[in-house]
């Protein structure tokens, strides 16, 4: 089969340290262009990888025939660029959150559907290693039912990962329409919604800006979820976590406690109430400061090799940003959400 012919739309942080360099390595795919409204960072991502660089991304798709393309613009721009490509006949990998209403989430993927592409979105806790293991352990039942749970994300910030630091387009609301909850909390939906084969039905968000000053977008959110078996958890997202960030889950079931990333972020251990302790090493999970390959564009470009929809679709995408959207109008509005 000939290579899979990408292009990258917007070249910040995620495109430079993940998408980029994660297609690259990959060889069934040739990285034929790339988007940014700043030209220079386009141009400078073609002189390392090769292909041409526009400033924009109608410019591209009107230039170039690509099959695939990753949108790793800001989030107001998710839903726009998404719909460009899938009419311009392109599989679509999109970060997230996917959108940043129910509604654009609706188009995008009804986009892709009429054009018959796929419709990504980059979730990649389902992918780390201590999550799959997790999954693996989970599904297996010798936990029993999952009882009450809490996943948090947190880190310093955008400002220490953005290209811009703390001009990033992360702390403008207009542009990150959310902020903490976009970045993070909308992961950790996904990722719950994944691991317990589960749907949020119930949220309560309690969600503000802390510390980060000059911005009005969220820096830290805890939500209350109730899923549809019945079990309740809590899930935080935080910008403020300056020392020691956070992404860890912990289980609590019938028959005992897991705990994923808890103490070295790279573990996952198991103590059932027979008295019995196992610990899984597995591989680490990917931070800020340590890039190891997110699984992702592997993903999708093995989806689109072999003609499989990808199990991180634009629907399920959908499903963990109406959790997000559920916290946001609980906060508003001082009461419980159902979905």
């Amino acid at each position: 089969m000939s290579k899979i012919k990408v292009a990258v739309i917007g070249c910040g942080a995620i495109a430079q340290r993940r998408h980029i360099p994660e297609y690259a390595a990959n060889d069934n795919v040739e990285l034929v262009a790339f988007a940014d409204p700043i030209i220079e960072r386009a141009e400078q991502m073609a002189e390392q990888y090769g292909g041409k660089s526009y400033a924009s991304i109608e410019q591209l798709l009107e230039a170039e025939k690509v099959d695939a393309v990753s949108v790793c613009t800001p989030n107001y721009l998710h839903a726009q660029h998404s719909i460009a490509a899938a009419n311009a006949g392109a599989h679509v990998l999109v970060e997230k959150p996917m959108a940043t209403s129910k509604e654009d989430a609706e188009k995008m993927i009804e986009a892709a559907r009429k054009n018959n592409v796929y419709l990504m979105v980059g979730h990649n806790q389902r992918l780390m290693p201590p999550h799959v293991k997790a999954k693996e352990l989970l599904d297996s039942g010798k936990l029993g039912k999952v009882l009450t749970f809490r996943t948090s994300f947190g880190h310093a910030g955008p400002e220490g990962w953005s290209v811009d630091g703390r001009e990033s387009w992360f702390f403008r609301k207009e542009e990150a329409v959310m902020g903490a909850m976009g970045d993070l909390g909308v992961h950790k939906a996904d990722f719950i919604r994944y691991l317990l084969a589960d749907e949020v039905v119930e949220v309560s968000g309690f969600i503000g800006t802390t510390h980060k000053e000059d911005t009005d977008v969220d820096d830290n959110a805890t939500c209350i979820l109730r899923m549809k078996s019945g079990a309740i958890g809590t899930l935080v997202a935080s910008w403020t976590q300056y020392k020691g960030g956070d992404n860890s889950t912990v289980l609590w079931c019938e028959n005992g406690v897991i705990k994923i990333g808890a103490t070295s972020g790279d573990e996952v251990v198991v103590e059932l109430t027979n008295g019995t302790q196992e610990t899984y090493k597995v591989g680490a999970m990917a931070t800020n400061e340590k890039q190891v390959p997110s699984g992702v564009i592997d993903a999708f470009v093995e989806s689109i090799k072999t003609s499989t929809p990808p199990s991180i679709s634009g629907e399920e995408g959908m499903r963990s940003l109406n959790v997000i959207l559920a916290a946001f109008e609980s906060q508003a509005t001082g009461r419980s959400i159902k979905l």
